[in-house]
């Protein structure tokens, strides 16, 4: 057997405590801060202590104070006594009893009794006790009741309102009182009884009414008759004017602002989405009418006139007879009394009233003033008898006016021939439809406009466009922007063709602008990709050949459309500038080798015009083609006192395109414009063509350098710019060999050109007097301390330790933010891991208890086997 193993005495494990903290104290670890002197007053941070110790200080301290914070952090478990005077020292116990005691009773006195009444009050009403009233000691005896008007009668109020009780009481007590051997009558009788009396009673107060009625007529009557007797006639001699006082000028501006027009509400700005549904409904309905004609059937049939209804018309089907009424009318001298028609029955009326009017006032005039009466009153009766039924009278007369229109129309409809009937549907099919569908591709849309004239095709392009409005359905706007671009190359090819049919191409530019303004993006980036395609061709042909041909006309057209559609005088532009760029770039690069070439030099010159016409800005290359134009022009080219610069030639086979070969051929010329159709295809047949041709390019040239002059008048080189063109002018092509249109033209470019103020000077560096140098006197500082900085002020010296104190705290309580934060996330992080700690002891207790359940239930189960 082993030996067993020897126990520790308590001695031994005293003596290793003692050892293990004689270790932990070691003095050589400990940190002593020692300080130099003692200061009164001043706390002292000199202390004594083992390593650790501070951390675990702090540690305590923040556990103290932060993490009860942290633990507290949005809690609130406080209870407080709200009792009164809880916190009072001053009051007794006694009387905090007795004043919780009554704040609590008033409590519950305002909060049951609100709507309890007190006993001890009494209410009344009109003075009189309402307990007192709610005994029904007075009954109301009919006997006494007033026979004022409007006022109930006893029996009705007991009906109604007493259940009849009240009545029973009073018939009771009459028959006690008188005949006792008369039954009491039932309820029902007792209403029928008083139903019979209201009747009685309503029919005598109409009775009455009108009774007041005809008396009050027979009185107007009668009052008529002795009217003219009371009224003072004066003899016509001795009749004087009276003359009526003027107006002042307030009472007629009054009376002026009373016949002034009054402002009436206008009606409701329509949204451009209403717009465009009501104008696709009106082409709908003419097209509907359009078939419907070509077809063969009539448009009238469907639509049927609305008959006129008055509010107060009751469908009754009644009508007023006016057949017995006569009108009196005066025709050839003589009355005329008789019956007419009822269409001309509202003028008649307005005749008759006329002409009793004109006769009234000759009867003034001649000063029988007992018929003028007898006539006014004629009228006052007559117009009394009409007013009741001239609502009724008028709309009659508008009804069969109606149905008489309706019937000649019918039986012109039924009096056409087969022969007219067929005309009308070929007229139908003749004309344009008013509703079209969009076009899906580029032929589709030659095919809608192809054998129109430009006014249909316009047409064409405009109701597709109200028709597929961007409003109406959800893929319309990706169509209208599709029909742009189809529109754009359809403008090229009539520029392409030969003739080019350029009156198709301005009528179709109204709707271009209109596509443009609904949806200028997609126009925008359709014009950039012609105008980028075209570009990139330029560049291409002149890598390969150095030169390159004046763009066709279709690029001019594109050209001039993009200035239409879009604005030109923004300094940078999507479309505009790179427009402009390939204008200068073909006014450049572009040699000029024909009179083709001319014109269409010339028709890029009045574009860039065009393009720098509201912005002003300087174009050289524009100034440059204009000069070497007239360059072209001049017979002497042996010295030159100007430069000639490219696409131009000093001198050469293609440097005389503008000499006119006969001089007598400016006499049978006229001015003209030049024709775009010259830039695609040029057909001069003999020298007097062209001798007329060159001097249209040079008229052309011309202008254009007057209007020039007159864009470029303010600009300070401006006589430098135009000193070229005006010793050309000048010089080497005077105004005697020209047309006399053409030398007023000379003249006034020349007058313009010499009349601008010379401001142009040599660039020359600005003469400044030599700057010299900074002459700085040394700042001498006394350094007491070397290796320390210290100001040369108070001041100074006060706010370098302020700062050095700021930036010592500040990067302290960095420091101590640091350490909370530490602090702070270790104890988060304790607090989740104590959590899952828990969670698995309580899994691993959950698992250990399920799997003694699954033992003991597997062991009964074999008990059971057993």
């Amino acid at each position: 057997m082993g030996k067993a193993p020897k126990k520790r005495s308590m001695a031994d494990k005293v003596r290793k405590t003692k050892t293990s903290t004689e270790i932990k104290n070691n003095p050589f670890e400990v940190k002593i801060n020692r300080k130099k002197f003692d200061i009164l007053g001043r706390k002292s941070k000199h202390d004594v202590g083992l390593p650790g110790v501070s951390r675990s200080k702090a540690i305590n301290k923040r556990k103290e104070t932060l993490l009860k914070e942290y633990k507290q952090k949005n809690k609130s478990s406080k209870f407080i006594d709200r009792r009164f005077g809880e916190y009072d020292t001053k009051m007794a116990p006694e009387d905090k009893i007795l004043k919780r005691f009554a704040m609590e009773r008033q409590r519950n006195h305002d909060k049951k009794d609100v709507y309890n009444l007190n006993e001890e009050e009494e209410l009344t009403h009109y003075g009189q006790s309402l307990a007192e009233m709610e005994k029904f000691n007075d009954l109301v005896n009919s006997d006494d009741e007033s026979e004022e008007k409007g006022l109930l009668s006893a029996e009705l109020t007991a009906s109604h309102f007493g259940g009849g009780g009240l009545l029973r009481k009073k018939s009771s007590g009459e028959q006690q009182e008188g005949e006792g051997s008369h039954r009491a009558k039932s309820r029902q009788e007792l209403i029928e009884e008083l139903i019979q009396k209201s009747k009685l009673e309503k029919r005598e107060r109409q009775v009455q009414k009108e009774e007041a009625q005809e008396l009050t007529e027979k009185l107007d009557q009668e009052w008529k008759s002795i009217q003219a007797l009371m009224v003072k006639k004066t003899p016509k001699g001795e009749r004087v004017e009276e003359e009526k006082p003027k107006l002042e000028q307030y009472d007629m501006m009054v009376r002026e602002l009373g016949f002034e027009m009054k402002a009436q509400p206008s009606e409701k700005l329509k949204t451009p989405e209403e717009l465009a549904r009501e104008e696709r409904e009106k082409l709908q309905k003419l097209e509907a009418d359009r078939l419907r004609r070509m077809m063969g059937d009539e448009v009238g049939e469907s639509s049927q006139s609305q008959i006129h209804m008055s509010a107060d018309d009751l469908n009754d089907g009644f009508i007023l007879d006016t057949d017995d009424k006569k009108t009196l009318s005066y025709q050839d001298g003589k009355w005329n009394i008789g019956e007419e028609s009822e269409e001309d029955k509202g003028e008649d009326e307005e005749e008759g009233q006329s002409g009793e009017e004109e006769e009234s006032e000759a009867e003034e005039e001649d000063g029988d003033e007992e018929e003028g009466e007898e006539e006014e009153e004629e009228q006052e009766g007559s117009s009394e008898e009409e007013d009741g039924h001239s609502d009724l009278e008028s709309e009659q007369e508008s009804e069969d006016e109606e149905e008489k229109q309706e019937d000649e129309k019918t039986s012109a409809k039924l009096s056409l021939s087969k022969e007219e009937i067929k005309a009308q549907q070929e007229a139908a099919k003749a004309e344009l439809p008013y509703t079209f569908t969009a076009p899906e591709n580029y032929s589709d849309l030659k095919d809608l406009l192809h054998g129109h004239t430009p006014d249909n095709q316009r047409l064409i392009v405009a109701r597709t466009q109200k028709s597929n409005h961007a409003s109406l359905a959800v893929g319309n706007k990706l169509k209208l922007q599709k029909l742009f671009v189809f529109l754009l190359e359809y403008v090229g090819e009539l520029a392409t063709r030969s003739p080019p049919e350029l009156t198709t191409i301005d009528k179709l530019i109204p709707e271009l602008y209109t596509l443009c303004q609904m949806f200028p993006e997609a126009a925008c980036k359709a014009m950039q990709s012609i105008l980028g395609d075209a570009g990139h061709s330029t560049e291409e042909v002149l890598e390969v050949k150095g030169h390159v041909a004046f763009p066709a006309l279709d690029m001019l057209i594109y050209l001039k459309v993009t200035a239409l559609l879009f604005p030109t005088s923004d300094f940078r532009h999507p479309v505009t500038t790179p427009a402009l760029l390939y204008i200068s770039q073909a006014l450049t690069k572009c040699p000029v080798r024909s009179l083709q070439d001319v014109t269409s030099g010339l028709a890029l010159c009045c574009l860039a015009v065009e393009y720098v016409s509201f912005s002003k800005r300087f174009l050289p290359e524009l100034i440059n083609f204009l000069a070497g134009t007239l360059h072209l022009a001049v017979q002497d080219k042996t010295a030159l006192g100007y430069t000639v610069m490219p696409p131009f030639r000093p001198s050469g086979k293609c440097s005389d395109l503008l000499v006119l070969s006969d001089s007598e051929s400016s006499q049978s010329w006229s001015k003209k414009s030049l024709p775009l159709s010259a830039t695609q295809r040029l057909e001069l047949k003999n020298e007097l063509g062209r001798d007329h041709h060159r001097l249209m390019c040079l008229s052309t040239c011309l202008d254009l350098v007057k209007r020039c002059c007159l864009l470029y008048k303010d600009l300070t080189s401006f006589a430098f710019i135009f000193q070229p063109i005006r010793s050309l002018l000048s010089k080497h092509l005077p105004a005697q060999t020209l047309p006399e249109l053409l030398q007023e033209l000379h003249g006034e470019i020349l007058e313009a050109i010499s009349s601008a103020p010379v401001t142009h000077s040599r660039l020359v560096l600005e003469r400044k007097k030599p700057i010299p140098l900074k002459l700085l006197t040394p700042k001498i500082v006394e350094v007491l301390d070397y290796g320390k900085k210290r100001g040369s002020t108070r001041e100074e010296r006060e706010r370098e330790r302020l700062q050095h104190k700021y930036k010592k705290e500040f990067k302290g309580a960095l420091r101590e933010i640091r350490k909370d934060t530490r602090f702070l996330a270790r104890e988060k992080l304790n607090e989740v891991m104590n959590r899952d700690s828990e969670r698995k002891r309580k899994v691993r207790e959950l698992f250990g208890s399920l799997a003694t359940q699954e033992g003991e239930w597997k062991a009964l189960k074999r008990r059971k086997r057993k």
